[in-house]
């Protein structure tokens, strides 16, 4: 069976029909059921994006590609610095 794939939007939304339900009187298991996903999955993604609105998620995703991009110029400038200092001692 394939694996299905949410985005991190619809896995904020189905967070939240499963709180609805939840405050509806549901069990975890029935709210869990109804969105088809496991209880595992659930509690996997409530720990991972539970709190968090579709906007701060979007500022984290931008966040973290802006971290990546910085860290690999900074794993290019000591290389590039690395470099230099090996050039400096074979000229000396």
């Amino acid at each position: 069976m394939a694996k299905k794939r949410f985005s991190p939007e619809q896995i904020i939304t189905h967070l939240r029909q499963v709180e609805i339900l939840l405050s509806q009187g549901k069990t975890a298991i029935v709210a869990c059921r109804q969105l088809g996903v496991t209880e595992q999955t659930y509690y996997r993604w409530r720990k991972e994006f539970g709190g968090m609105e579709v906007a701060q998620l979007r500022r984290l995703k931008d966040l973290e590609q802006e971290n990546g991009r910085l860290k690999r110029v900074v794993a290019d400038q000591a290389l590039d610095i690395a470099i230099l200092k090996e050039a400096a001692r074979s000229n000396s």
